[in-house]
């Protein structure tokens, strides 16, 4: 596997959602596999350079669950670099897998990359160079975004037209892929799922104390990078029109300090609560505390955070945006297609009139169970591969990839 969306040392929760797809994938027993994520070569390692300096701290070399990852340099020019990116990741890509098949003396069956610019783009050029078969994976802003841009929308339909199989996360990705004139006979659809063992129920007082929050009040919560398109500022604004709630916003970016601007601006210095990113069994608290999650994303693929919080039993407030309606049923939520403050509180408002039962929340989001779409993830590399299907294990579920939701 290649993608640049992978959690490492440094950033641990970085693209954890590729992460936890492929460890999914590997329980079948059907599928081995090393993860090759470059990263950007900067000389510095200081933490006063941002990200660039974290990019310099990243292990050369780790493992990660038993599953061998390799970060590879690549040189990348700032304001030049989005042209030149994939040549030059394609070539940190192919050094390390010559390499590694050096190295170990084996060979591998295909090449399966997670998001189309540069990662897709750069692995077309290595599959093509390699003559292996190539799975790309679109998951949201690469086709709903950069594809609309001159130059790396050619780069992604010729990278397109180089694979052997394509994934969507969502209907509607799929769907976007299809406007662009990407074959739909080409895309298979595999929704992402939700580790109901990880995500689960607490007691909200618990979850509350355990995170220092106040226990009395009605709580709502934002989780994700701080970045514009993620809309935590709509979730801030929103208190205006909500004057008995808190929010809590779990997350790091660029952002931050105009989100901590709209809160001073605002006068909810004592009605905001700041949380870094927290490791998953944490996280599970901060949904857990949480009467409602808020989603005022203005792009999404498939937010992974709308069923890790149903799976704790909190409803969600949500843009109907992306694949965010393929997730979200007004028996456990509710869609908002103006993103105002005004509107998102009066989502909130809607669904507390009609409370969602924890139980019913946590039983929705079970039905997005992983394993169903691991095994649709492993028929898509036997199909690229060229190779004959066989028959899975007794008790494994196999179901065509575009009605997982509907069959889990």
């Amino acid at each position: 596997m290649t993608t640049s969306l992978y959690p490492n040392a440094v950033k641990p929760r970085h693209g954890i959602f590729v992460e936890t797809r492929l460890r999914q994938v590997l329980a079948t027993g059907h599928v081995e596999a090393a993860v090759i994520a470059p990263v950007p070569w900067f000389p510095f390692r200081s933490a006063r350079f941002g990200a660039y300096g974290d990019y310099a701290r990243v292990p050369v070399q780790e493992a990660r669950y038993g599953i061998d990852v390799a970060h590879p340099r690549y040189f990348m020019l700032p304001l030049l670099g989005m042209r030149l990116q994939p040549l030059a990741m394609a070539g940190a890509l192919e050094r390390a897998i010559l390499r590694r098949r050096r190295e170990s003396g084996a060979d591998f069956d295909l090449i399966d990359a997670h998001y189309f610019y540069p990662d897709g783009v750069a692995a077309a050029h290595v599959a093509r160079r390699l003559d292996k078969p190539l799975v790309i994976t679109a998951r949201g802003s690469d086709i709903n975004l950069i594809a609309t841009l001159a130059g790396p929308g050619r780069a992604i339909l010729e990278a397109a037209a180089t694979a052997s199989e394509i994934i969507a996360v969502s209907r509607a990705l799929a769907d976007r892929m299809e406007s662009l004139g990407i074959p739909g006979s080409r895309i298979t659809v595999l929704r992402n799922g939700v580790d109901a063992k990880l995500f689960r129920p607490a007691p909200r007082a618990e979850a509350r104390q355990a995170l220092g929050l106040p226990q009395s009040g009605l709580l709502l919560a934002s989780v994700g990078n701080l970045r514009p398109e993620k809309g935590h500022e709509l979730a801030i604004r929103s208190l205006r029109h909500l004057p008995d709630a808190r929010l809590l916003i779990v997350g790091d970016g660029p952002d931050e300090a105009v989100l901590r601007r709209c809160v001073q601006e605002e006068g909810l210095g004592d009605r905001v609560h700041w949380s870094e990113p927290m490791a998953q069994d944490r996280l599970r608290l901060a949904y857990a505390a949480a009467d409602v999650l808020l989603l005022c994303s203005a792009r999404e693929g498939w937010p992974n955070v709308l069923l890790e919080s149903l799976a704790c039993g909190t409803p969600v407030v949500a843009s109907d945006v992306g694949g965010v309606s393929e997730i979200v049923d007004p028996s456990v939520g509710r869609l908002v297609s103006e993103r105002t403050p005004a509107a998102f509180a009066d989502a909130v408002r809607d669904l507390l009139r009609t409370p969602v039962e924890a139980a019913a929340a946590v039983a929705y989001a079970q039905r997005f169970d992983w394993a169903t779409i691991a095994d649709g993830q492993v028929e898509v590399y036997r199909r690229a591969s060229g190779r004959t299907p066989v028959t899975l294990p007794t008790g494994s579920r196999t179901a065509h990839p575009d009605t997982v939701r509907e069959s889990s």
